[in-house]
């Protein structure tokens, strides 16, 4: 019996789909949003909507979870920045949301390097959260998930022109915004 067909590249299951996306849609997230709540529920949100197009082919979920996903990030950009508007009238902090849990040590990692990463993954996020809108996501899409140039152009809705030009420049500002870092 001859073997017709290759296996398929990526998950045919939506649930199987959403397990490979996950941890990198939240790292996406978290390094955009600066909230690791907020993350989380960006990510989802971003995967109950993409449940709404499960009848569509398994080729088109990746561009278009990432095109949710995005859309979800730059909600939260909005509403975040409604909030911070509210509480500075309000005369409230907001900059106290982080996680009590989450200032506990890690008994199994290394103080000192677990520190190192963090201070350096602070910064990236910084200088993520920096960039222009555009730039941001073309970077996110590109570098940290691996979309390839006609993926990052179809979850962006942009050109593939577009999509190099706004990874041009958002490299170029990083490199100087994380010079310090080399």
């Amino acid at each position: 019996m001859p073997f017709d067909a290759a296996p398929a590249a990526g998950p045919t299951s939506l649930d199987a789909f959403l397990a490979s996306v996950e941890r990198r849609g939240f790292r996406m997230a978290e390094l955009a949003l600066g909230h690791r709540e907020d993350a989380l529920d960006a990510v989802q949100e971003a995967m109950i909507k993409l449940v709404g197009y499960r009848d569509r082919p398994p080729a088109e979920w990746t561009p278009l979870f990432w095109a949710i996903l995005r859309r979800q990030v730059t909600d939260r950009h909005r509403r975040n920045g409604v909030r911070q508007k509210v509480m500075a009238i309000l005369g409230r902090d907001e900059d106290s949301r982080e996680d009590p849990l989450e200032m506990l040590p890690d008994p199994n990692e290394d103080p000192a390097r677990r520190h190192a990463d963090g201070a350096a993954w602070a910064a990236l996020g910084k200088a993520v959260r920096r960039l222009p809108r555009r730039q941001r996501e073309a970077y996110l899409l590109r570098e940290l998930q691996g979309l390839d140039v006609a993926e990052t152009a179809a979850a962006m809705g942009c050109s593939e022109g577009s999509v190099k030009t706004h990874l041009s420049r958002a490299m170029a500002a990083l490199r100087i915004h994380l010079e310090q870092w080399r």
